[in-house]
């Protein structure tokens, strides 16, 4: 059974100039006339638009999706995920090292503290025993020079004393001659001895 056969147009190449609108058989230029079918000739719908390749388009858009998840899922997104996973180990192991680092040197800080601390306590307990060691020393001193002033003192007074009594002695004996002799040019006469001498005595007394 043979197919009906589809319509055609008839197109004429002409060598001379054709009229519009008017028959092919009414021109009487002569040309080569060209077949062509009617869909093709009349201008047929754009394909993507055309119900008939609905089905084939609906297909490969299927198939299409089918491998581009494949690429992703099996390619692109592995290597997304791995990036992000890399990515994600570097910042945790990055926020562990900050932490590390913020634990010892926050236990640095509390040893320096503990450490200055108890210098400052070794400091003022030193310093203290040097306090009291110096008074202790200084309190020493001033007593052994207290003591040695009052020893001295003491010989300065019993030598001052000594002179002193050795002067009145001399002062004495030389008042006693004295005064006898003046008696002895005031009145003639040698006075006595005992009474010039309790009368010297009685005068250097007041």
């Amino acid at each position: 059974m043979s197919e009906a056969a589809a319509p055609v147009a008839k197109f004429i190449i002409a060598q001379g100039e054709v009229q519009q609108g008017i028959p092919p058989e009414a021109n009487t230029v002569d040309g080569v006339t060209i077949e062509t079918p009617a869909s093709e000739a009349h201008g047929a719908s754009f394909p993507p638009f055309d119900a008939t390749t609905f089905p084939s388009q609906l297909l490969w858009l299927a198939i299409s999706f089918v491998l581009l998840y494949t690429l992703m899922s099996r390619i692109a997104l592995p290597r997304i995920g791995g990036i992000i996973e890399d990515r994600a180990n570097r910042i945790a192991s990055d926020l562990a090292e900050a932490q590390r680092l913020k634990t010892e040197t926050e236990t640095a800080i509390a040893s320096y503290e503990s450490s200055l601390a108890e210098a400052r306590g070794k400091a003022q307990k030193i310093a203290g025993e040097t306090r009291d060691k110096l008074q202790a020393e200084t309190d020493s001193q001033r007593k052994a020079l207290e003591a040695e002033l009052g020893a001295r003192l003491d010989t300065a007074e019993k030598q001052i004393a000594e002179t002193k009594a050795a002067a009145l002695a001399n002062v004495r004996s030389i008042a006693v001659e004295a005064t006898s002799e003046i008696v002895t040019r005031l009145l003639g006469e040698k006075p006595d001895a005992a009474h010039v001498e309790t009368a010297v005595t009685t005068a250097l007394k007041v």
